[in-house]
């Protein structure tokens, strides 16, 4: 199981980049269209939510409980780019090593480089696919995106007692980023899932399926549905 990708990722300038273009697409999606796989959402209720992460993320990281940001409404463009700004700007002040309060304890202020790397990309996925826009990102962040959940939010929700943990791990293979995982454990595998990094990981994240182009699956198919069905994520 690769447990390290992110080593070689510069998650910071990564996260500016990515919140760079959430704020570009804002205006040439519709707020009111519909986010089909966020249950009720429209692209409003979308945009406040991830400005809503970035604001309460830069209070995680500092240490501080934030000042809540009220109900609304909101002017979607004003309120995502200054809470952007006020997330990144908290952790290039902090440094990398500062302490700060993460998802698993007491931990680094980098701990949040990466985790709103995911969130953002996730999210801006959402945002540009329900506005019928193609989004292009590098395989190798797709797959840190899949490492994020396998190492630590699928064993966090476990841990809290979100989820039972699986009868067998399933084996996850990305085959543009070459790495694999085993998610649920280190035993034998029940069933193995082949695709595009950004595929599995929109898997794993609840925007594909199974049955979607590009992913192959091989093995116990009825595992890979009791897994997904699963809250793997917060």
């Amino acid at each position: 199981m690769t447990t390290d990708l992110g080593a070689s990722l510069d998650h910071l300038t990564l996260l500016a980049g990515l919140q760079d273009d959430f704020l570009a697409t804002i205006p040439a999606v519709d707020p009111g269209t519909r986010v089909p796989w966020c249950g009720r959402w429209r692209v409003r209720d979308l945009v406040v939510h991830l400005a809503r992460i970035h604001h309460w993320a830069a209070g995680q990281a500092s240490r501080r409980r934030e000042t809540p940001l009220g109900r609304g409404p909101f002017e979607l463009v004003e309120l995502y780019g200054t809470c952007a700004a006020e997330l990144r700007d908290t952790l290039v002040t902090l440094g990398p090593d500062a302490p700060a309060s993460t998802l698993l304890g007491p931990g680094p202020a980098s701990f949040w480089h990466r985790r709103q790397v995911h969130e953002t990309l996730v999210h801006l996925w959402d945002l540009r696919t329900a506005g019928g826009l193609p989004l292009d990102v590098a395989p190798a962040v797709w797959a840190d995106t899949v490492d994020e959940v396998v190492t630590v939010m699928q064993p966090r929700q476990e841990r809290l007692g979100r989820m039972e943990p699986l009868p067998a791990p399933v084996a996850l293979r990305a085959d543009d980023a070459g790495r694999s995982w085993s998610l649920g454990g280190d035993g034998t595998p029940s069933v193995a899932v082949h695709g595009r990094a950004e595929d599995l990981a929109l898997l794993l994240w609840g925007r594909r399926t199974a049955d979607a182009d590009g992913i192959t699956v091989d093995g116990d198919r009825a595992a890979l549905d009791d897994a997904l069905g699963r809250r793997l994520t917060p």
